[in-house]
């Protein structure tokens, strides 16, 4: 539907490079919310705020040359399903280990757990490629202009960085915005699955966006109890100063 609708605006109205500039940076936002979380949510694992920062930074710089990878080959790529195929799966397992190591700690909600800065580094650049399988496709279609989508992906990723940022701080403060998130996933990733298996099949791209606001809406609906300090009593010193000293006889 989306595609559609770019389309005919380019076509009928001429729209310029800078319009259709802003158009690509403003689906890129839009289309990031769901990623920006699931990429929070992986460098949360790290249970440490400086190396959660420095995966995300890394592994976004990676995740970009993929994107870019990804653009400049879309035309020979959409031609395999078998591509869609595993980013689909991807999501999937990575939703699936999600919510079955959540069951096995008696439903505390752990964070997943990683050893060192390398092991999330690829995993952060893999499932924002498995997110941009579906992104691509519709930022082609606002622009044959290759430079003009380039640079609206440029954006989009420095954007996602600051999000994903902003997320990894939410992530503390909510309660359900980390399942929140991973549902956004599972739905990324069955929306690619139903893409190979009947194509007929993909809801509109609208619906997917309402049902992500909802589930994102959701995620918000509970902060966690602010630790409550107690006051420990004061104990007062005698003043010195007051206390006379004895008479001496």
């Amino acid at each position: 539907m989306l595609d559609q609708i770019f389309d005919s605006l380019h076509l009928r109205f001429g729209i310029e490079a800078p319009i259709v500039l802003l158009i690509l940076i403003l689906l890129e936002a839009i289309l990031s919310a769901d990623n920006a979380i699931a990429l929070a949510a992986i460098a949360q694992g790290l249970k440490d705020k400086k190396l959660e920062n420095q995966a995300l930074n890394i592994g976004l710089v990676f995740a970009y040359i993929l994107r870019i990878t990804l653009l400049l080959t879309a035309t020979w790529v959409q031609q395999f399903w078998q591509f869609e195929l595993l980013g689909a799966a991807y999501l999937l397992w990575l939703v699936f280990q999600h919510f079955t190591s959540t069951e096995s700690e008696g439903n505390q909600n752990p964070e997943p757990s990683f050893n060192s800065l390398l092991r999330v580094i690829p995993v952060i650049a893999l499932t924002d490629l498995a997110f941009s399988l579906d992104s691509v496709t519709t930022a082609i279609a606002v622009s044959n202009e290759r430079w003009l989508v380039i640079t609206g992906t440029t954006v989009g990723v420095i954007a996602l960085r600051f999000m994903a940022g902003l997320f990894i701080r939410w992530l503390d403060e909510y309660v359900y915005l980390e399942d929140a998130g991973y549902v956004t996933v599972a739905i990324v990733g069955l929306r690619l699955l139903l893409k190979v298996v009947n194509d007929t099949l993909v809801p509109p791209q609208w619906l997917t966006m309402s049902a992500i606001a909802l589930i994102l809406a959701w995620g918000f609906s509970k902060r966690t109890n602010p630790k409550i300090t107690e006051q420990e009593p004061k104990i007062e010193l005698p003043n010195l100063e007051k206390i006379q000293e004895p008479q001496k006889k």
